[in-house]
């Protein structure tokens, strides 16, 4: 078995590594669970800027979204050397052996964006339930009454409940009160649009179309969501999402998507190549600045770091420009007497 491991992990090595390398310091590892999503490429350039500061270099890996992928991508950083491990978890479950893989090396661990349950793990993301809330203002206020439908995240990604339960609280009321039905709900697999879209078109169909408003947990489900409202002239309907990713920006400013939460990935890159920095170089998880103790869905209690996100509609769509987020021209693609900056 250890064998066939390595033999796996030095094909990912092969095949699947990214590398930037700088002439000493210390190594720090990212284990990519897709890197084919159009947010980790702004995530990458923060962790490459930050670690390119420090002196430091960066090794890669992309899982592919494979969750046996992963674990020997990481066995393969491990075996390169590196000091400290960036995971964007494939599977919160599935990832754990490579977690005690990496700690019995003595290598910190930090679980980038994406819970994994363990308490040896690191967590840095945004306020995933805030996100969550925030989602769910946005559709509500557009949308007070009606018929809803939730696309949700992966089944092995917590982050997929942490908005679930975001969402739920800001609508309970709505529910109660009679004035919103939730006519479907489905988690998407790997959080990929295709799957996205497949569930939103069986969920029109099983409504006959009957639906007002859809709380989509990120900008891809989102996208899937719009493609199948598109297909049956129903664009425009509210619909939500998050990570600020530039075709949802420009959906916003067209129309057909509601918000956006925007994570500005950058500085989560930043903050989490300067934990892992800080871990490699022997500063205890208790020991960085802003960190609090957080319970995790499975009776964990995890070392944690939590950015705040921003709702984007068109209301401040110049925010992300100002930002240097996205371009003028590239949010305004296509979009004619839009909101401000696209009119």
């Amino acid at each position: 078995m250890r064998k066939t491991i390595l033999l796996a992990t030095a094909m990912a090595a092969l095949c699947g590594s990214m590398a930037f390398a700088q002439d000493d310091g210390l190594t720090i590892g990212v284990s990519w669970s897709n890197f084919q999503e159009e947010r980790w490429k702004t995530d990458e350039s923060a962790i490459m800027a930050a670690i390119d500061a420090a002196g430091a270099t960066y090794v890669s890996t992309d899982a592919q979204s494979s969750s046996s992928k992963q674990l020997a991508d990481i066995e393969s950083l491990i075996s390169q050397g590196v000091d400290a491990l960036l995971v964007v978890a494939q599977d919160t479950a599935a990832v754990i052996p490579a977690v005690q893989a990496a700690v019995d090396e003595g290598i910190p661990v930090i679980s980038y964006d994406r819970l994994i349950e363990d308490p040896r793990a690191f967590y840095i993301t945004f306020d995933n339930v805030e996100v969550g809330r925030m989602q769910a203002r946005a559709v509500l206020e557009a949308a007070p009454e009606g018929n809803y439908v939730m696309i949700k995240g992966s089944p092995t990604d917590p982050n997929a409940d942490f908005l679930r339960g975001g969402q739920q609280e800001v609508l309970q009321d709505a529910i109660d009160a009679g004035k919103i039905t939730i006519v479907g709900e489905a988690y998407t697999d790997q959080w990929l649009p295709a799957n996205a879209q497949r569930n939103m078109e069986q969920i029109l169909t099983q409504n006959n179309n009957e639906v007002d408003a859809v709380v989509a947990s990120n900008d891809g489900t989102a996208g899937g969501v719009v493609a199948a409202l598109t297909a049956q002239g129903m664009q425009g309907i509210p619909v939500s999402g998050q990570d600020g990713d530039h075709a949802a920006l420009n959906r916003v400013a067209a129309g057909t998507q509601t918000v956006s939460v925007w994570k500005d990935a950058r500085e989560l890159g930043r903050q989490a190549t300067e934990v892992a920095l800080q871990l490699a170089g022997g500063t205890a998880p208790e020991q960085v600045e802003g960190v609090e103790q957080f319970s995790t869905p499975g009776g964990n209690t995890v070392n944690a770091l939590f950015l705040d996100p921003i709702p984007i509609t068109r209301d401040n769509l110049q925010t992300v420009v100002d930002a240097g987020w996205i371009t003028q021209d590239e949010l305004c693609q296509g979009v004619t007497n839009g909101p401000a900056p696209c009119n």
